[in-house]
Parts: C-alpha cells; structure tokens; sequence
C-alpha cells in the first residue's frame, strides 16, 4: 500500500510540475483576485476535475476511449486549436490601468474558464490516460485506489499552492509587468507545445 502511495505521488509531481494552460490559469487568477478566498472557485473546479479524470483513468474508462482508432487524432486536433486560442488570450492580455478589474471573472466565469482548461487540455487528458492510466495498472483493489487518491492529493496541494503562490505575486506587483513577462513566456510555451502536438498528429497519418 505504502509503495503505491509514494508512486502515485511521485508520478503527479512528475506530471503536474511542468507550465501548462491549467497551471498558468490557477497562477494568473490567484495573482488577481483580491481575496484569496475569491480564487477558490478556480482551485476547487481544477482539483475536481483532475480527481475525476484520474478516476476514469484508473477505472479503465478512458483507456478504453482511447483504444478507439479515431479518437486519439479528433483529441489531438481539438487539443491544438484549444492551445492555440488559450495561448492567444494569454498573450492579448495587457497589464496595465485597470488590468486587473478587466481581468477578474464572476463566479461563472471562473467556474467556466477552470473547466475548459482542465476538460480540454489535451496534456491533462492525455497525462491522465496514458501515464496514471497505465501506472496504475500494475496494482488490484485497495492498492489501487490508494494510488490514485495520492495522485490526486497532489493535485488538490499544487492547485492551492499555486493560488497562493499567484496572491504573494499580485500583491508585490501592483503594476503588471511580471505577469505581463509570464504571460508573455506562457504563451509562447503554449504555442510550442501546439506546434509538437500538430508535428505528432501528421506523424500519425
């Protein structure tokens, strides 16, 4: 049980470090929210998600989709024209008078935005699927589960800590200009991996 545990938190610490659209959105909303209780919403809807991910993964649910030929390229392609207008936005978004309260979401909106980046982010899916998916696979019942509950429990820490990680920032640049430079460099990261997905997709054919 205990070997499970620290496999399934050492494998998401591998997966969930790198920048990416998910990690760059729960970073860039507890920069500008001006409670951190205000980017909870955000927090909480990404943690779910992954949770719920992850547990089709480890069911088998998602790794049977993907078994199906044409479903890999439709995610593929879905994924990059999703990276593309997310690393768009990122890069549109001008720090400057006003940034922030142009910047803030309702509830809905936060709510809405946390969903697509962790649904149609094609790494989180594809992290979930082919890496916790498969790990898991080499443990039955209990040990199973507690796999997976450890990979998410990072999930649920690195989605908290980055929101409060995003409210130190914010509250030490009043004026914009570092997260305007993480913007800048998010986006160009965005793009890159775009571009790799869309070399892997042409490779496929």
């Amino acid at each position: 049980m205990l070997e499970a545990i620290v496999h399934g938190i050492l494998l998401a610490f591998g997966l969930i470090l790198p920048l990416g659209v998910q990690n760059i959105f729960v970073f860039n909303q507890g920069a500008l929210q001006p409670r951190f209780r205000s980017v909870m919403p955000v927090v909480l809807t990404a943690a779910v998600c992954d949770t719920l991910l992850i547990a089709a993964a480890v069911g088998g649910i998602s790794l049977v989709l993907l078994s199906v030929e044409w479903v890999t390229p439709i995610v593929y392609g879905a994924g990059i024209l999703f990276l593309c207008i997310m690393g768009w936005k990122i890069w549109s978004a001008t720090p400057g008078e006003g940034y922030r309260e142009a910047r803030l979401l309702s509830l809905k909106g936060q709510v809405g935005y946390a969903l697509s980046v962790s649904l149609l982010n094609p790494h989180a899916l594809l992290d979930t699927v082919g890496v916790i998916g498969t790990n898991s696979l080499q443990y039955t019942g209990a040990e199973r589960w507690a796999f997976a509950a450890a990979t998410a429990g990072v999930s649920w820490m690195w989605f908290l800590s980055l929101a409060a990680a995003g409210r130190v920032l914010g509250r030490l640049d009043s004026s914009g200009r570092v997260i305007r430079l993480l913007n800048t460099a998010s986006a160009l990261l965005i793009w890159a991996i775009a571009v790799y997905m869309g070399v892997q997709l042409w490779r496929s054919f």
